[in-house]
């Protein structure tokens, strides 16, 4: 905090505050300043101003706030601090550690308490890779330290522009994150410190890179109707809306856990209390499966629930995004998991009211549309400075009011993703979870990586739409016989309803509490849906309809029994087995 600027309180709505100043004083937009309140000086950012008055949104309650408090205006846009330390911590939308705060704090956190996102005190084991009169640019490497399970490189800071030439560095060793372990000079003579940490303003998307790459390569999840049916490419964005208690944070959860990705970062944005510390009980104790060790190791959570202060959950995507932006700079897979979205779009329609702004749809601001495709325009695939590539992967939860899909949140998303996965409250109420409903979802990365996943086989993506067109074919078949019953459809008609119950029921569901169903790996998967399209394709002839569903129903049992038994083992070989018999693939 400094006193390049003072200003006093002249208007007080809620979150908003309206400060004036003096003619001769300069301030900027997004610049972060302190409104003092009752011995404590609470941060905010301005978001507006009009010649000597400035409007602010409080980070913090401002409960007791007075005409005539004074204001600092620090000269800093509101920004994320970067570096070696942020894995395994929960923050808070400003990036300040929950666990360092909650100390003593009674039920709910104290306002006008800002600490230090990374611990600058803990020492990092430095390794230089440059040296003294080398050339560098911004995002280029001096060095890495060692975090967790990667090796963190130290880059040259981002907000730098242009080229460089190192004038010192200091040999390997353990250092801070405040420690200057390099000097670099530019060709105006201009000289800057470098050292582990670096800011970046969280409304300023990071382009410190070669350049931006079309995502081309799927992303798993080993969610299987994700990954066959509607799947998700590196650097990609998707949309999950679904009415409440249709299984979002459930899905988002099993997702971060087994994605293919390196890094994870959870923005809890304006969620219940509950699930929030749900999240922050369990994601410690749960085991990476990729590692073995716990979680939380690949892991950062940021989280704002519903009863913090409605500026924050605003800046929790913000600060989230950021920090993906930094672990894809170092070359990272990041998939970032923001939970939910409406609720951070609630928090814009509020600060917008509050300004008195002219309302579009539902109230929601009329520039709602431009500041989604704004955040999901962050994530993507980039080659760096070095020819390595990093990504990052955004899925964003939306919480549509009594699950209708055609609210402002849910239809301006759906303009700016690649895929969508709509969770339905039949399918949530009927138990198939995933309730992602194949009707109404869609993925357009199944044809952008069309020759990603045709290595797959041949025809994969054929097959991916013939099955599609399978499950509209099997709904409507259902449709009809609520209305004339099985006797009155066809024996064709009813073949086709049972098919597309068994795809339904053997890959399109997964239980996330079996030991083996929780997660299919790529080649299982595979395997698995290959079989399952020979059945599809397969000509049965029945004599009767009574015959068809004995046999397919034998059949369902089959694939349900085999996709509940460990890959390629003995049950699981017994039970594909017998369905290739069923199917005339193999000789008794």
């Amino acid at each position: 905090m400094t006193d390049k600027t003072i200003g006093r309180v002249v208007s007080v709505n809620g979150p908003l505050v309206v400060a004036e100043i003096d003619p001769d004083r300069e301030v900027m937009q997004n610049e972060v300043a302190y409104v003092h309140c009752q011995g404590q000086a609470l941060k905010s950012e301005v978001i507006r101003i009009r010649g000597r008055q400035v409007d602010m949104q409080v980070f913090e309650s401002t409960a007791g706030l007075l005409i005539g408090d004074a204001v600092d205006f620090s000269g800093q846009v509101l920004s994320a601090v970067l570096g070696p330390g942020m894995l395994g911590n929960i923050y808070d939308g400003l990036q300040n550690p929950l666990s360092l705060l909650e100390n003593n704090q009674g039920f709910f956190l104290k306002r006008g308490q800002y600490l230090a996102p990374l611990d600058e005190k803990k020492l990092w084991n430095f390794t230089s890779s440059a040296q003294k009169g080398g050339k560098v640019k911004p995002g280029e490497y001096l060095g890495h330290v060692t975090e967790g399970l990667f090796k963190h490189p130290i880059m040259v800071p981002l907000k730098l522009s242009g080229n460089w030439e190192i004038t010192e560095i200091v040999s390997s060793g353990k250092y801070n994150v405040t420690h200057t372990l390099a000097r670099i000079k530019n060709q105006e003579g201009h000289e800057v410190a470098v050292c582990m940490k670096q800011d970046w303003p969280v409304k300023q998307p990071m382009r410190a890179y070669r350049e931006r790459l079309l995502p081309e390569k799927q992303l798993l999840t080993q969610c299987r109707l994700i990954d066959i049916f509607f799947p998700l490419a590196e650097g990609g964005t998707a949309c999950i809306p679904g009415p409440f208690g249709a299984g979002k944070t459930v899905l988002q959860q099993i997702i971060s856990r087994y994605a293919e990705a390196d890094i994870v970062i959870i923005v809890a944005c304006g969620e219940r209390a509950g699930e929030v510390v749900e999240t922050i009980r369990e994601f410690p104790q749960l085991e990476d499966p990729q590692t073995g060790r716990s979680l939380m190791d690949r892991t950062v959570i940021i989280c704002n629930t519903s009863s913090m202060p409605v500026a924050a959950r605003e800046a929790s995507i913000y600060t989230g995004l950021t920090l993906g932006e930094y672990y894809r700079q170092l070359g990272l897979k990041v998939l970032l998991l923001a939970d939910s979205t409406s609720r951070w779009a609630q928090a814009l329609r509020e600060s917008s009211a509050r300004l008195e702004e002219i309302p579009g749809e539902e109230a929601f601001p009329a520039y709602l549309e431009s500041r989604i495709a704004a955040v999901y325009e962050r994530a993507g695939v980039v080659k760096l400075h070095n020819q390595s590539t990093g990504s990052l992967t955004m899925i964003g939860s939306v919480s549509p009011a009594g699950g209708n899909f055609e609210e402002p949140v849910t239809q301006n998303t759906l303009k700016v993703v690649g895929a969508f996965h709509g969770l339905s409250r039949s399918r949530s109420d009927q138990r198939r979870y995933p309730a992602i409903d194949p009707l109404i979802s869609w993925s357009l990365y199944l044809n952008q990586m069309d020759e990603f996943l045709n290595r797959r086989h041949p025809q994969w993506t054929e097959k991916v739409k013939q099955t599609h067109r399978l499950m509209s074919d099997g709904n409507a078949v259902r449709q009809m016989m609520l209305v004339v019953g099985e006797e009155g459809i066809s024996l064709d008609d009813l073949v086709t309803f049972l098919k597309s119950e068994i795809v339904d029921a053997t890959c399109l569901q997964q239980d996330s509490f079996d030991a083996v169903d929780k997660a299919t790996p790529h080649q299982r998967q595979i395997d698995d849906f290959l079989l399952l399209m020979e059945m599809v394709d397969y000509s049965f002839e029945f004599a009767n309809k009574e015959e068809a569903k004995a046999v397919m129903t034998r059949l369902q049992n089959l694939f349900f029994q085999m996709k509940y038994s460990p890959y390629q083992g003995e049950k699981y070989t017994e039970y594909r087995r017998e369905i290739k018999i069923m199917l005339g693939r193999e000789a008794r």
